[in-house]
């Protein structure tokens, strides 16, 4: 018998197991030949992060920081922290289980959902495809997505919350018979189309946080780019600036073995329901030091440059007088000294996630909880205080 060199079989089963990848992944992952996208991804080298955990402030810090977690984790706190000032991460900890279970403690490999801090991925995926001259803030969403049935909203009105657009969560269980198994955005949108439910105020007339913008803004990103959403957002952010651990949760995949489990405050597993296989408002997986490196790479200008970013911090979308803001996917609290706190908090099931970027100071706060607390929301003042050794009086926002 003549055997075949097993360099040939290699090759062989590569092409085969390539081509039945292919055939697998949704038509939407490769690449629509009627999309003119064709960027390719950043190339700029991933530097390892920066720490200053030795010198004797940090250490005066880090015992401070250890004495308020300790008392934290007594009152139900189970998450992961990171905390960095000036470039540096001064503070990072895990504290509890990622699945309880098995007594999996939560580590620097641990993915949590990020519930809506997603939505600062999804605004600086469009806000790269706007720099890069593939869409127009200002366009009609119909532009990009023909069958969308509200004329008039724009990308940017979906951006800032200004849409009018009814939250997806509250009104698809009154179209969708089973709301146990998780829909596409896909099939949300065709129920929108479907169903056309009622806008709920004048489009551009004011500020209504809502998830279904961001869903929508998922698609505009499939149509523009001819991708999956998953695939543009692993291929051309998560990739390059080095997030090997962050993804977008795909509930027929299920979770992989490291990720973090969802939790209630008395340890009850949160199953899925129909909102968990809709991403772009939630659904993005990721960890402290991966969440460190996004915040990092708006200050080194590696996806969006100064001009995109100050854009999407600003003109601010008025929630209601006073300093509390909404940008270009992401949350502001803006000062009458021209100071600017960016900000997202998210809330999903059992996660809540806290994201803080102090950024004249580029000083970050990461706080990913994997069992419901609302603690979680409450931590930055005290937190900021430690760090800058002043005293935050009137504390800083707390909602998701």
């Amino acid at each position: 018998m003549r055997l075949i060199p097993s360099k040939f079989i290699i090759a062989v089963l590569s092409i085969i197991l390539f081509a039945c990848h292919s055939e697998t992944q949704p038509a939407s992952a490769r690449t629509n030949n009627n999309s003119k996208f064709h960027e390719n991804p950043i190339s700029a080298p991933v530097a390892p992060l920066q720490y200053d955990t030795t010198s004797a402030q940090s250490r005066n810090i880090i015992d401070q920081l250890d004495n308020f977690y300790r008392k934290q984790v007594r009152a139900g706190f189970n998450g992961s922290v990171l905390i960095a000032n000036k470039g540096k991460v001064i503070y990072e900890r895990y504290f509890g289980y990622s699945n309880k279970e098995h007594k999996i403690p939560l580590s620097t490999n641990s993915s949590c959902q990020l519930a809506s801090v997603s939505k600062t991925f999804t605004g600086g995926a469009i806000l790269y495809l706007y720099e890069h001259k593939y869409l127009n803030l200002d366009e009609t969403v119909t532009h990009y997505i023909p069958e969308f049935p509200y004329p008039g909203i724009t990308i940017r009105m979906l951006l800032d919350h200004r849409s009018g657009l009814p939250d997806y969560t509250k009104w698809v269980p009154a179209y969708n018979k089973d709301n146990s198994t998780p829909i596409t955005n896909a099939a949300m949108l065709s129920l929108m189309v479907q169903h056309k439910p009622h806008i709920e105020f004048k489009l551009n007339s004011r500020f209504k946080y809502c998830n279904t913008n961001f869903a929508i803004l998922a698609i505009v990103i499939e149509r523009v780019t001819g991708m999956n959403y998953s695939y543009f957002m692993s291929k051309y952010i998560f990739q390059p600036l080095g997030m090997a651990h962050t993804f977008i949760y795909n509930p027929a995949s299920g979770l992989p073995a490291e990720a973090a489990i969802s939790y209630l405050s008395n340890w009850f597993r949160v199953p899925d329901m129909f909102a968990d296989g809709v991403y772009g408002d939630k659904g993005i997986y990721s960890t402290p030091e991966d969440m460190y490196r996004w915040d990092q790479s708006f200050y080194q200008n590696k996806l969006l440059s100064n001009e995109t970013i100050e854009l999407a911090y600003g003109p601010c979308s008025f929630e209601k007088p006073g300093i509390k803001n909404y940008g270009l996917g992401w949350r502001m609290l803006c000062y009458p000294n021209g100071n600017k706190i960016i900000y997202h908090n998210g809330f999903w099931h059992g996660n809540n996630t806290s994201f803080y970027r102090f950024i004249k100071e580029n000083m970050t706060i990461i706080v990913l909880g994997n069992k419901y607390t609302t603690s979680i929301y409450h931590q930055a003042p005290a937190i900021y205080s430690i760090v800058k050794g002043v005293n935050v009086v009137n504390g800083f926002d707390t909602e998701d």
